[in-house]
């Protein structure tokens, strides 16, 4: 098995970021799992993207940064959150 590639201190688990690269996971979101205690735990009470409203999903778009969405519908909100 080849030798994982150090990521630097910002990744804390370089094999499992590797990994989520190989699967065509982002950068930032494969480090953000790579550096999860249990990223398999179901978070919080928060209720599914589908039953929140478009101005609810531009706001939480717009809080983690993703860029474009002024011009999307609930849908495309909904996807740009999921695959951030």
């Amino acid at each position: 098995m080849a030798k994982q590639k150090d990521h630097g201190p910002s990744v804390l688990d370089d094999a499992k970021y590797e990994a989520l690269r190989n699967q065509g996971y982002s950068k930032e979101k494969s480090a953000r799992i790579a550096n999860s205690n249990n990223p398999g735990k179901k978070g919080g009470k928060s209720e599914p993207y589908e039953e929140r409203s478009k101005e609810e999903l531009y706001d939480k778009a717009k809080e983690i940064g993703i860029e474009g969405i002024s011009k999307m519908n609930k849908e495309e909100l909904i996807s740009a959150l999921r695959n951030h």
